[in-house]
């Protein structure tokens, strides 16, 4: 399986390199620092969501309702600090992350306690949060947010031609959420039991596996990447929109599962499910600068995870003699 992840990793590897090289002559403006730079600030949200939803997936879960976790958070966070006189960064994120926790912590209620099928269980905290969500706000955004959630934060800047190419704090707080998961996954115990426990759920209740203990923490940690990833989007945006994330589960879920993960649990690494993403960043980047329609974005995203799905049952009727799920 390892020797598998690695392949699929080096080929969407090869496939960034392929279209980067192809869009740099076709068009005048995509291999600028500008534009590089624009497409990890744009990403940076969805790379929070693709790095908690692979952990999900790799028990063997699935969730589609962390966009809408993620427009809860920050709807309460900011409505919150609003009541309160401003608040800052510190009180924005912790309160950001017990609610995305709480939240996740709820799905994992219903999957665990009362056995429901977790994609059925998220769909119904999809339209539940949702529905909540627009009952009380009535639909409205948040306009006036706090200062400290409204002045864009820069981290590296650098002159590109007659401007500035900035890289703004949500790419940096996504490249710390990477790297934390990256290393629980694959650096502590805990981690490979997570995988393993996506692998043979049974097998693993009977090596005395805490069931509760993983399904909690896998829920949990999407809705604290959710809730994370929510106030970067209001921070990125400078308002709150109730309905602005809506929709975006199926770019996540294809760009992870275009990584290497599978529906079955067992597989995925985080490295593959940013690369995934990023994939997906570019032909959509390349199809605005080329003028294609942005309709055949949502196509060409179907058919991925169509392709990808297809490649995954292919591969398990193919021998696989490798059994650790270690990545070097």
């Amino acid at each position: 399986m390892l020797n598998y992840l690695k392949k699929v990793e080096l080929i969407l590897l090869l496939l960034l390199i392929f279209l980067s090289v192809f869009l740099s002559y076709t068009t005048d403006s995509f291999l600028t620092l500008q534009n590089l730079f624009d497409i990890l600030n744009n990403q940076a949200v969805s790379i929070i969501f693709a790095v908690g939803l692979v952990v999900v997936l790799m028990a063997g879960g699935i969730d589609i309702s962390f966009s809408i976790v993620a427009s809860v958070v920050q709807y309460i966070v900011v409505t919150i600090m609003i009541l309160i006189g401003g608040g800052n960064w510190f009180l924005g994120i912790c309160l950001a992350i017990i609610i995305g926790v709480s939240l996740g912590f709820f799905n994992a209620l219903l999957i665990c306690k009362f056995r429901i099928v977790s994609i059925v269980a998220t769909i119904g905290t999809f339209n539940l949060f949702f529905g909540l969500l627009m009952y009380f706000t009535k639909g409205h955004s948040i306009y006036n947010i706090p200062d400290w959630l409204y002045e864009p934060i820069p981290i590296i800047d650098v002159a590109s031609g007659n401007s500035n190419a900035i890289l703004y704090l949500p790419i940096i707080v996504a490249v710390f959420l990477v790297l934390i998961t990256w290393f629980f996954l694959t650096r502590i115990g805990f981690g490979r039991i997570i995988i393993g426990f996506g692998s043979d759920l049974e097998a693993a209740r009977r090596s005395g596996v805490n069931v509760f203990l993983v399904q909690f923490f896998v829920y949990g940690w999407l809705g604290l990447c959710a809730g994370i990833g929510g106030l970067m989007q209001s921070h990125i945006v400078r308002e709150v929109v109730p309905n602005a994330l809506y929709g975006r589960e199926l770019d996540i879920l294809s760009a992870v599962v275009l990584g290497g993960a599978v529906l079955g649990g067992g597989r995925g690494t985080v490295w593959g499910a940013v690369l995934g993403v990023m994939l997906l960043a570019v032909v959509q980047n390349g199809l605005n600068l080329l003028g294609i329609t942005p309709f055949a974005f949502k196509l060409i995203v179907g058919l991925i995870f169509l392709v990808a799905i297809s490649a995954v049952n292919i591969h398990r009727f193919l021998p696989l003699k490798v059994v650790n799920t270690r990545e070097d």
